[in-house]
């Protein structure tokens, strides 16, 4: 035990240098480098996995106190036991028992006072078709994995609560985020926990308790002690033979034993690296939802999103048609023949515009010009409605006179008109005569 020690803090010595360079974004706020951090409690539920065990080492290394939780069918009491000293508590712990994980917390604040962060590193998966997999293979996955993710949170955030604080960080998987040949069942079980802690972030906000998913991807066992680790080279996984229709070596569902086989101890992710980003997590002000490690999670998770934003883009004319009448089906979307008549159309209406401005301009200046014609007509009619004034006045004055005279000639003609009947009587009586 003591030699480990030693290699352990050699280790951790000669690769200080490395870790000084590995840094959380600024925009989290976390810990400087050489500057004293709180001392903080934590709880780390399958201290015993290959990333547990570094993330109980790192912690230890930058002075906090620790609670590290073994498996209860792979670790011994004794072997927990060794792990006891004034800064670290090992315990022995089955998350699928709430009563379990319960009887932690309970003995963690005992010793220490108080629990500021809970990491769950805990987890289970069968490598197999999911049509090879039975009923006891499903439950034990989904128990361990997601209902022991919630039995952590319940038996916890009652304390954190109480204390107006608190942090959990869950160690989700790529799986979370994609659908793994081969690993179907356990792919359900991290996408389940995914939606659990996005959802209890929500709702844990108000008391100020933060919760982060880890989503390691492909992460290598890279201990001093790895040769001597019980634990098989890909972790708590078993895999199961496959099927005579799915036994053929190309076949997907093998996808997942040919990645663990072919990787071995070749993962491009380092445990001890992870362990030292996801302590600096439980340190920082403004923790993330999700925190990838490795470039392989980055870009297959990448890659699936791009995928997921295509296929949207693909589809989204079903939900926001085009045109009105795209639900029509034939009027749906426009053809390279209706698109050239509407740019024609369009080129027309353009053209039609220019001319229409260009008769704007002449219409604005030949204006003025008919503004004036009106006015040399309306003062043309003016005029000559004066003269017609005047002649109809000239003629009533003539009128008038002419009446005058009729008033004043009717007697000499009576006189005339009666000499002249005379006459005329006299000649006929003369005729008569």
């Amino acid at each position: 035990m003591d030699a480990r020690s030693a290699h352990d803090g050699s280790s951790v010595s000669g690769s200080e240098t490395s870790k000084m360079r590995l840094q959380l974004p600024a925009s989290c706020d976390p810990p400087q480098p050489g500057a004293p951090a709180k001392q903080l409690v934590w709880i780390v539920f399958g201290g015993t996995g290959h990333m547990g065990r570094s993330l109980v080492k790192s912690a230890l290394n930058h002075g906090d106190l620790v609670t590290t939780v073994g498996r209860v069918f792979e670790t011994s009491p004794e072997a927990m036991a060794q792990h006891n000293s004034d800064t670290c508590l090992g315990q022995l712990c089955d998350v699928r028992d709430g009563a379990s994980v319960a009887r932690v917390i309970q003995r963690t604040l005992e010793r220490f006072g108080r629990i500021d962060c809970i990491a769950n590193c805990s987890g289970y998966g069968v490598i197999g078709a999911c049509e090879d997999q039975d009923e006891y293979d499903l439950r034990n996955q989904f128990e361990t994995n997601f209902m022991g993710t919630l039995h952590i949170v319940q038996a916890s955030l009652p304390y954190f609560r109480q204390q107006n604080g608190g942090r959990y960080l869950i160690f989700s998987s790529t799986s979370g985020a994609l659908g793994v040949p081969g690993l179907g069942p356990y792919c359900a079980t991290k996408y389940a926990v995914e939606g659990l802690i996005e959802a209890l972030l929500y709702e844990v906000d108000a008391f100020n308790i933060k919760a982060t998913l880890v989503e390691p991807g492909l992460v290598r066992r890279d201990e001093p002690d790895s040769g001597t680790n019980p634990l098989p080279t890909w972790g708590h996984f078993l895999i199961k033979p496959a099927s005579e229709a799915y036994s053929h070596a190309t076949s997907p569902a093998l996808h997942a034993k040919r990645m663990v086989q072919w990787l071995g101890d070749r993962q491009p992710t380092s445990a001890v690296k992870c362990a030292e980003l996801v302590w600096q997590l439980g340190h920082c002000s403004y923790p993330p939802l999700r925190l990838l490690l490795g470039s392989y999670a980055i870009e297959s998770i990448r890659d699936r999103l791009r995928s997921v934003t295509e296929e949207l883009e693909d589809w989204k004319h079903l939900n926001f048609p085009a045109a009105a009448d795209a639900f029509g089906g034939e009027k749906g979307e426009k053809t390279d023949r209706e698109e050239k008549g509407d740019r024609e159309e369009k080129g027309d209406r353009e053209e039609k515009g220019d001319s229409e401005d260009r008769d704007d301009r002449d219409d604005r200046e030949e204006r003025p010009e008919r503004e004036e014609r009106p006015e040399r007509e309306e003062g043309e009619e003016t005029d000559g409605g004066a003269r017609e004034k005047e002649e109809e006045k000239g003629k009533e004055r003539e009128k008038d006179d002419g009446e005058m005279m009729e008033g004043i000639t009717p007697e000499v003609n009576e006189t005339e008109g009666s000499q002249g009947t005379a006459c005329v009587g006299g000649s006929d009586g003369e005729k008569q005569g």
